[in-house]
């Protein structure tokens, strides 16, 4: 599995803990940046991850910054995204099993670093179960048609 990461500032920290996370599991993964604490803007690193799964060249995003909310937003801008923000586990379970999300969003300065990886963990090992809910995500890419020019 390979796997997109990217984070700004408010959730560099626990970017950095989900990437040796990963990777003690044998997971490749590509940071897109921030590379500190630094104050920069979470939208560019939103685009990058977002292009690189929309794309295919990667399976699956993670983004972190310190609430999760505006990151989310602006992956889901790129077309293809079913970005996700996470805070429990259930809803980790869930949004990959229903809507086949494609990115998890987490808030670095919300989620504790325990409970985010199991957040992880739950995510990346929940499948999407199709059936009644594509026709669900089929109506998420028709309006995402309509809207993009």
């Amino acid at each position: 599995m390979k796997i997109a990461i990217g984070s700004d500032h408010g959730g560099f920290e626990l970017k950095e803990i989900i990437k040796s996370h990963l990777s003690k599991k044998g997971i490749e993964i590509k940071d897109f940046g921030a590379d500190s604490t630094d104050s920069c803007d979470y939208p560019h690193f939103a685009e990058a991850v977002g292009e690189a799964v929309a794309e295919g060249s990667y399976e699956k995003g993670i983004l972190i910054c310190g609430t999760g909310v505006g990151i989310s937003i602006a992956a889901n801008k790129v077309p293809g995204v079913r970005c996700a923000l996470v805070s429990d586990c259930f809803t980790a379970e869930a949004t990959r099993q229903h809507n086949d999300s494609n990115i998890l969003a987490l808030g670095g300065r919300v989620v504790g670093q325990g409970l985010a990886l199991k957040i992880v963990d739950t995510w990346l090992g929940a499948e999407y179960e199709g059936g009644r809910h594509q026709r669900r995500v089929d109506l998420i890419t028709d309006i995402e048609k309509k809207y993009s020019k």
